[in-house]
């Protein structure tokens, strides 16, 4: 089965969008390693207050650009939604014209069958006769 509408531009934004930045998860090194790794802080450090306040381990910094660029997709793909939302309903309704139409038309089509089968039937006794009467008018000639 091909793909539908929605996949296939699903997919193509998805090869031309840059890729999405995932935060990455802290790397726990063992005990021994995290405390031998651990910068000492300088003297001069411990008295000049912190230029930006720290954020919680779990929140994620996006610059406005990418939060713009993460914005702009999701109108698209709620763009997207509603068109095939849409162009479902249209199907869905086209469907069921479809078979209302089908119902209607499907004595007409039996009928229709019955009658073609009583010409066939009736066109091979017309041949019978005719093959009669010229078997008859050979007989006679000789």
């Amino acid at each position: 089965m091909s793909q539908s509408f929605w996949e296939t531009e699903v997919a193509e934004e998805l090869h031309t969008e840059q890729p999405v930045v995932e935060p990455q998860a802290e790397i726990q090194l063992p005990e021994h390693q995290a405390q031998s790794e651990e910068p000492h802080p300088e003297p001069a450090a411990e008295h000049e207050p912190a230029a930006e306040p720290v954020a919680d381990s779990g929140a994620l910094a996006v610059s406005g650009d990418e939060f713009s660029a993460l914005e702009e997709r999701i109108l698209r793909t709620v763009s997207l939604l509603k068109r095939e939302r849409s162009a479902r309903a249209e199907a869905e309704e086209r469907a069921a014209k479809a078979e209302a139409q089908l119902r209607e038309q499907a004595p007409l089509v039996e009928g229709l069958q019955k009658e073609l089968n009583g010409l066939r039937a009736e066109r091979d006794h017309v041949r019978q006769r005719v093959e009669r009467l010229l078997s008859q008018l050979d007989a006679l000639e000789l």
